[in-house]
């Protein structure tokens, strides 16, 4: 059998730190109760009492805000310290609401304050009544007062929310890089070691020593692949342009396709190299593993790069690897054209 959870305060609420502070500035609004119990008839006991409970209750108060005491307490303490003052002030105890509506609104879990400050709203009214000549002026004075309590929670809430959805985006977004990173590595590494196997296979017999150096060759990749992984999840990669544009015609060699390369990373926007290694790495990777090309030209330039093969051509729906180049580049506000070439694909990566 399972409970159901307490209503929580609100998280990262900035009262539960400085509102001691604010709440010790309002005290001075006591000053009403203080003056009605040195007006009053009462003896000088009577007056001594309810003094004691006005400093009672601004301690109560003020530790209401703090972690020392719990604002359930607080509140209980601070009622009945008002209420003990009746006998000297009569109904000049409304002056203790705005405290009590502000602790509330500002420290008590949901729901429970809207209600309790409902509560503490409606005493006000009583001043309309003109009972013992109260000044009907403190209706209008408390209030605000009040409404200005609710509307700091409400903004609190608010910006709260903000946080948390920021929060989640940026978790979302982390986990987005990460999934679209590791596809990259892994789609590239284990396209790459799979043509390497299959040349290993081929060459066992006719050229073991040709053999041997590709078996060594996959053992390098595989270990190159891991170390990519390990620093993509710990956000540590980044595309080196340079690398990939020398590490792409080995590739492609391996799988029987010739690369020409037109331009030079000189030749490119150093702002977007990073992300032009990952735009050449997918491209790569699909021309090996899906467009049976025999020849592929790679064009580099300040506004971007350019992949052609001479393969069957793009068919079907965009997969996780096109997408994800297709995310980074409009992330950055340039645009990503994957369209047929004569014969083959054409990738066409424009960035600003």
């Amino acid at each position: 059998m399972t409970s159901t959870p307490d209503p929580t305060p609100l998280p990262d609420n900035p009262w539960e730190k400085w509102g001691w502070a604010f709440a010790a500035i309002w005290l001075v609004f006591l000053a009403f109760p203080i003056i009605a119990v040195v007006e009053s008839e009462v003896g000088l006991p009577a007056k001594v009492f309810a003094m004691l409970c006005i400093a009672g209750f601004a301690v109560a108060n003020v530790l209401g805000y703090s972690s020392r005491l719990r604002p359930w307490w607080a509140l209980g303490l601070m009622v009945a310290l008002a209420l003990a003052t009746a006998p000297v002030i009569g109904i000049g105890v409304i002056s203790f609401t705005p405290y009590l509506a502000i602790l509330s609104a500002l420290r008590l879990p949901s729901p429970a304050w809207k209600w309790a400050v409902g509560l503490w709203a409606a005493f006000p009214v009583l001043s309309l009544l003109d009972i013992d000549g109260f000044p009907t002026f403190f209706f209008l004075m408390l209030w605000p007062i009040m409404i200005g309590g609710v509307m700091l929670r409400l903004f609190g809430e608010r910006e709260y929310l903000a946080n948390a959805a920021l929060r989640e985006h940026v978790v979302v977004v982390e986990r987005e890089r990460v999934a679209r990173d590791v596809h990259d590595v892994l789609g590239h590494s284990l396209t790459a070691l799979s043509v390497k196997a299959e040349l290993a296979a081929r060459l066992i017999d006719i050229d073991p020593a040709r053999a041997k150096q590709e078996l060594e060759s996959i053992q390098a990749t595989a270990r190159q692949a891991l170390a990519e992984v390990r620093a993509t999840v710990g956000g540590l990669r980044a595309g080196n342009l340079e690398a990939e544009l020398a590490a792409a015609p080995r590739v492609l060699a391996d799988a029987g396709i010739t690369t020409t390369v037109d331009g030079t990373v000189a030749d490119t926007d150093p702002r977007h190299r990073a992300l032009l290694a990952w735009v050449l790495r997918e491209a790569v990777t699909n021309v090996v593993r899906h467009s049976r090309a025999r020849s592929v030209r790679i064009e580099l330039g300040p506004a971007g790069i350019v992949v052609v093969d001479d393969g069957r051509g793009c068919d079907g729906a965009e997969g996780n690897g096109l997408r994800g180049m297709r995310e980074r580049v409009t992330g950055v506000g340039g645009t990503l054209d994957v369209g047929p070439a004569t014969p083959g694909t054409r990738v066409e990566v424009v960035l600003p």
